[in-house]
């Protein structure tokens, strides 16, 4: 049963994996190497580049004057604010019907939460009885959770005041 020729194909295996797995350390060790010797250790390390942020060194700068909210409006684009309502597509409709948000259209103007049959979050209700209107629209469009803290609303906001007074623009088009 064991004879000459088994026990050195035993040993010869045997000496094949061990071989196999010298080389591979071998040439893992060369490839990736965690020793700090070559590698600039003790060196001076220069940036390789600098993303400039447009912030002034010494922080002197003033930031620019915000513009108010009518001069905006009055400059909106409502073809503009059609691109920006791709944002809402996935949760409102324009044609009457709810979708996972109330409808859209001639919400210029409603009452909030007051489509029929849809269910508001608290913080939205309590702000009932009062009309959209386009400074409460670009208030909650810069920020729904900050407006209505429960809102059933995840969108973050849009917190570009040209896409907000666009967007009403657009929406103020749709009756």
């Amino acid at each position: 049963m064991f004879d000459t020729m088994t026990m050195t194909k035993a040993v010869g295996a045997v000496c094949g994996a061990l071989l196999v797995f010298l080389l591979g350390n071998w040439a893992a060790s060369a490839l990736y190497t965690t020793s700090t010797a070559g590698h600039g250790a003790g060196e001076e390390h220069a940036q390789a580049y600098t993303i400039d942020t447009g912030a002034a060194a010494g922080g002197t700068e003033e930031a620019a004057p915000e513009v108010d909210f009518a001069t905006l409006m009055a400059s909106a684009d409502a073809a503009a604010g059609e691109k920006v309502f791709g944002k809402c597509k996935a949760c409102h409709k324009l044609d009457g019907n709810d979708a996972t948000g109330p409808h859209l259209n001639g919400i210029v103007g409603r009452g909030i939460a007051s489509v029929a049959g849809f269910a508001y979050s608290t913080s939205m209700a309590e702000h009932a009885g009062k009309p959209w209107s386009p400074e409460e629209l670009n208030h909650f469009l810069t920020s729904p959770k900050a407006y209505a803290a429960n809102t059933k609303m995840s969108f973050a906001g849009l917190p570009k005041a040209e896409d907000r007074v666009n967007l009403i623009a657009y929406l103020e088009t749709q009756k």
